[in-house]
């Protein structure tokens, strides 16, 4: 009965969320705005005040620490540390390393896999009360401690500077996880990736002695360190130690104000909710949709198009489901912004019959049939709508990036999946990317996918264990399908550009399902993965950090 409701709660609809009740969940907790706060030097933060708090079985918190968002994952460690300074986590991290302890470290939960909660875990590092965000104005940068929630970091950059990093549109994921991997989201197309924004990384790292302490890598040309700041642009977390605290700062913005230093929302964006009937949907009619959605994107991803303020989401759910759907965000305030978005969404839907509001079915916290025509909203509402999440579903994930449209091929694939089902909860989200994002190298940070148009999510929810095996045999079979010219993955190619870390799966670690012959590290990293290892040999020699897929 969970599917509708978990479904739902993910990031699924950009433009149709509740803006009130739990997605306005995290706002009273926050400090008072950091420019009204004295905030320590590195030096006397690292000082910190005794240890880190220790959870262990018998203790009444120890039960809702033990798992993330996605319920499938549950560990039973001997103890949870939840330290509140980076010198507790040197200190939590050497007691683990000196009992021989295997060690896991969580910020918001969010990981798609079992690479935190799993059964060789001993002693968790818990992050979430290192949640701070303020002015550093000795390295003149924002400081983003791990344990933020992205709705956290917005609101307080927003409030006291004016000022955002283009982060994902779930507002309950932790800093921790995501900015090292990558960090994308509804702004990513005008103001790039979260890593574009990296000025520095804190870590706490173990040499080969067995010695944990605190490095600051920064992004400078002279820095030592320098590489294992690159290694956190992109490099997904479990790997190299435990980032306690990530700095921001635009390059070539130093000698700037803060208000100045970071990419500055829109005031007001239009968001726009809108869905076809799976009842009207021949295949034909899948195919020009998606040849639209492709055929746009491939015209319109420059970093200079007018359409650089504009983030669509097209949701591709089972027939089972009811209905395909497309939520769009675009920048209020570029020229002609209202003009443009009517254009986007006359390309996408032209012979596919006639769009309706998305219905309201049974859990859904995120359909609201009003946006069927386009509003404003100010950016902070409309970022606001995202910050609540399921949490303790369970669910399964895979990813693609894609440099061109759909193929014909793959078009049939996703139609005969979605149709020749009776499930639910099972869908595929095609995320617009590109603009920004392919002004960077590829080479420049640990992100090398940097000339794709679109990013793909596939998607699965349950509620009961019992249907695990369903839903499995679905997601699996889809992706297969429509990679089956590629061994079952999307290798890097002319069409696609293989997979994101922050949505990890270990299944392509599976010659089951991966035939392709490519490693599962080149679908993530490509020509990256030897420097990451190169990082990893010289900062955890030990391999103290590490899960099923974390770098060798």
């Amino acid at each position: 009965m969970a599917d509708t409701d978990d479904v739902s709660r993910r990031k699924v609809l950009l433009g149709g969320a509740a803006l009130g009740g739990a997605a306005a969940a995290g706002i009273g907790g926050l400090a008072a705005p950091a420019s009204a706060r004295a905030h320590p030097s590195a030096a006397a933060a690292a000082a910190g005040p005794g240890p880190a708090a220790t959870v262990t079985p018998g203790d009444a918190r120890y039960r809702d620490m033990i798992s993330g968002s996605n319920g499938r994952w549950r560990a039973a460690p001997e103890a949870i540390r939840v330290p509140r300074t980076t010198a507790q986590v040197v200190d939590a991290v050497q007691e683990a390393v000196r009992a021989g302890k295997r060690i896991a470290v969580r910020s918001g939960g969010h990981c798609y896999e079992a690479f935190v909660y799993n059964a060789d875990v001993e002693v968790v590092i818990d992050l979430s009360a290192m949640n701070d965000v303020h002015y550093d104005t000795d390295r003149r940068a924002f400081a983003v401690e791990a344990g933020c929630t992205l709705w956290e970091v917005y609101l307080e950059l927003y409030r006291t500077w004016g000022v955002t990093i283009p982060g994902g549109t779930c507002g309950s994921v932790g800093a921790g996880g995501h900015v090292c991997g990558g960090g994308y989201g509804a702004l990513c197309r005008q103001a790039g990736l979260t890593v574009d924004h990296l000025h520095a990384v804190e870590v706490v790292v173990v040499d080969a002695a067995g010695r944990a302490r605190a490095v600051l890598a920064t992004r400078e040309d002279d820095d030592p360190h320098r590489e294992l700041w690159w290694a956190h642009t992109g490099g997904g977390g479990g790997n190299f130690g435990i980032v306690t605290r990530y700095y921001f700062r635009t390059p070539g913005t130093g000698g700037m104000a803060p208000e100045k230093q970071l990419p500055r929302p829109p005031g007001e964006v239009y968001v726009h909710s809108q869905s076809w009937p799976w009842s009207d949907i021949t295949e034909g009619r899948f195919r020009t949709l998606l040849r639209n959605y492709g055929a746009f994107f491939e015209e319109h991803s420059a970093p200079d198009s007018p359409y650089a303020g504009l983030f669509s989401m097209l949701v591709l759910s089972s027939r089972a489901s009811g209905e395909i759907s497309l939520s769009t965000q675009m920048d209020a305030t570029r020229p002609d912004a209202a003009k443009l978005l009517e254009e986007f969404l006359a390309a996408i839907g032209g012979g596919i019959g006639k769009a309706r509001p998305m219905t309201k079915r049974a859990g859904e916290l995120r359909a609201r049939p009003e946006l069927f025509a386009a509003q404003k909203q100010s950016w902070l509402t409309a970022t606001r709508a995202h910050a609540g999440t399921g949490w303790g579903g369970r669910g399964d994930y895979k990813s693609a990036y894609m440099r061109k449209g759909f193929p014909d091929a793959q078009i049939a694939a996703l139609y005969k999946n979605l149709t020749e089902t009776e499930l639910t909860g099972v869908l595929v989200a095609v995320d617009s990317y590109g603009g920004a994002v392919n002004r960077v190298a590829e080479d420049a940070t640990a992100v090398a996918q940097r000339d794709s148009i679109l990013k793909l999510q596939y998607q699965a929810y349950w509620g009961e264990p019992d249907e695990e095996a369903a839903k499995l045999a679905w997601i699996r079979g889809v992706y297969r399908d429509v990679y089956a010219d590629t061994g079952g993955v999307p290798v890097p190619g002319e069409v696609t550009d293989g997979t994101y870390i922050n949505y990890p799966d270990i299944d392509l670690s599976d010659p089951e399902w991966n035939t392709s012959g490519v490693p599962w590290h080149d679908l993530y990293y490509k020509a990256g993965y030897p420097r990451l290892q190169q990082v990893k040999r010289h900062y955890d020699p030990g391999d103290v950090f590490r899960h099923t897929q974390s770098v060798r």
